[in-house]
């Protein structure tokens, strides 16, 4: 007589997790987020319909966790090709280019991560994630353009202010928005003519 161990049937994946996640950003990226399902995913890896549950309890938290893998593969991208040297000017350039070649790579991940119906915007993982990337903008974004203010109103307006321009940039870029010839020649340094003679720190 078998044990229940015995008729157990063993997952395929050594990470159903992983599994799962990775099947989602298929599914989210060949057909959307209204075809993708804990089902539909549970079926790409060959796991019972039940068998996400003991990960993700529903859609929302496994959209949530999509959305933080985006923030922290934006976070790479945002750093890449970065030494430890480098000056604001250099790690300024790396992350406004790094963000809008990561939105241009993946652009259904990345209107997810912006998508505050779809995600828990108080999960911790989604929030750690998120940080990673503001440290990353609150760095660039230091002695960048002339605000009124003290010292923390300065802050945050420049924040603002960078963070406004990158984002809308590269959704106006993914929606194939920019149609001149002269347009799309430019990349985002070139519309901020200050990255260009900034000495850095």
């Amino acid at each position: 007589m078998k044990t229940k161990t015995q008729d157990a049937k063993p997952y395929h994946h050594g990470n159903l997790r992983d599994a799962l996640l990775a099947a989602a950003r298929r599914l989210l990226e060949t057909e959307g987020h209204s075809a993708l399902s804990l089902r539909k995913c549970a079926a790409a890896v060959g796991v019972s319909a039940t068998a996400p549950q003991n990960h993700f309890a529903n859609k929302t938290a496994l959209l949530t966790a999509l959305a933080a893998q985006g923030y922290a593969e934006m976070e790479a991208y945002m750093r890449r090709n970065l030494s430890d040297a480098a000056n604001r000017k250099t790690r300024r350039e790396a992350a406004l280019l790094g963000y809008v070649a990561f939105a241009q790579d993946h652009p259904a991940l990345y209107e997810l991560m912006f998508a505050r119906e779809r995600v828990s915007s108080i999960d911790p993982d989604l929030l750690r994630s998120v940080g990673k990337c503001f440290v990353i903008l609150a760095d660039i974004a230091k002695d960048f353009g002339h605000f009124a203010g003290g010292p923390a109103k300065v802050d945050a307006k420049q924040q603002m202010f960078l963070w406004s321009l990158v984002h809308g940039y590269a959704q106006l870029l993914t929606a194939n928005r920019f149609k001149k010839d002269d347009m799309l020649e430019a990349s985002i340094l070139d519309i901020i003519p200050e990255l260009r003679t900034d000495s850095g720190h």
